[in-house]
């Protein structure tokens, strides 16, 4: 038990070379992937990786329950999360950078000096989404990597019940709502309310991915738009396919709090890990609203 002025070391431990060892791997694996070799080596760090934190956090867990963490060390976990959050934000900063860079920097420099000294294609327009990759533009039929055909912009209000991105930011959205609300039922010792709005936005969670995986099905197989389709293919991917991940992460994030909730783990007065998830939660709606703004009303 811990007591006021005193602070809880833990023993030694190897789950963060397990960590570090299964995010080498998750790194190895896709890079390996994405130039089409197999996804075991992916797969075999994310299995490493979810077992490590698994088990790290599950005890965690088993030691704030004993009463082994002092105020200070809860202190250290709340900052802790603060500089996660913060190191994610700087990490969507830069591809919201390049993706500034290239479109308000890059092409109209690259307009101007195709046009003096003959870099690029003839009748390159250096407007955005580049519709036309070099290699289409200089082989024509033979060129093997093909610019999209269509792209994710806004599509006219005609079309805007059927627009994927639109509804997955309604979805989102509301889902932040819904966690907040959760929160609130915590705060109170109201763990009915808790475990209801927890759960609600657990599963639009899921709905957010179902539709994201609905979107990239619909970009590959009817808009000619994949990874391979010159820089606005590659930034669209990037960009929508990282937030994704970090929505997934979210999730079972948030699944794991629910899970926790149900075996009356939080109350009024300890709920930090649930906090810490929501915090993260809410980190990613404010993401999505810049993508929804950046890379879809002003493709």
């Amino acid at each position: 038990m811990s007591t006021e002025g005193s602070y809880y070391v833990p023993e030694s431990s190897k789950l963060p070379v397990f960590a570090a060892t299964g995010l080498g791997l998750i790194a190895l694996g896709a890079g390996s992937w994405v130039q089409g070799h197999s996804p075991w080596i992916f797969l075999a760090g994310a299995f490493v990786l979810a077992f490590t934190l698994y088990t790290w956090f599950a005890l965690v867990i088993k030691e704030n329950i004993a009463g082994m963490n002092s105020d200070q060390l809860k202190r250290s976990y709340v900052w802790g999360m603060s500089w996660f959050i913060f190191s994610e934000v700087m990490f969507f900063a830069v591809f919201f950078g390049s993706l500034y860079y290239i479109r308000a920097l890059v092409l109209p420099w690259l307009g101007g000096e195709a046009t003096e000294n003959e870099l690029l294609w003839a009748g390159f327009e250096p407007t955005w989404p580049l519709m036309v990759t070099p290699d289409q533009a200089t082989n024509g039929d033979a060129a093997q990597f093909l610019g999209p055909e269509q792209n994710m912009s806004f599509p006219g209000w005609d079309k805007i019940l059927h627009w994927l991105p639109l509804w997955n930011t309604i979805i989102l959205l509301s889902s932040s709502v819904t966690v907040h609300i959760a929160h609130t039922g915590i705060k109170n010792n109201d763990r009915k309310k808790f475990n209801l709005w927890l759960g609600i936005t657990v599963f639009l969670g899921i709905i957010f991915l179902i539709l994201q995986a609905e979107e990239y099905i619909e970009a590959y197989n009817h808009m000619g738009l994949t990874l391979s389709s010159g820089i606005y293919g590659t930034t669209f991917f990037m960009l929508t396919g990282f937030h994704g991940a970090h929505v997934t992460f979210g999730t079972i994030m948030l699944f794991v709090q629910w899970v926790r909730g149900l075996k009356g783990h939080f109350n009024d007065k300890d709920q930090f890990g649930f906090e810490a998830a929501s915090w993260y939660w809410h980190f990613v709606d404010v993401v999505w609203v810049g993508l929804f703004l950046f890379v879809y009303i002003l493709a």
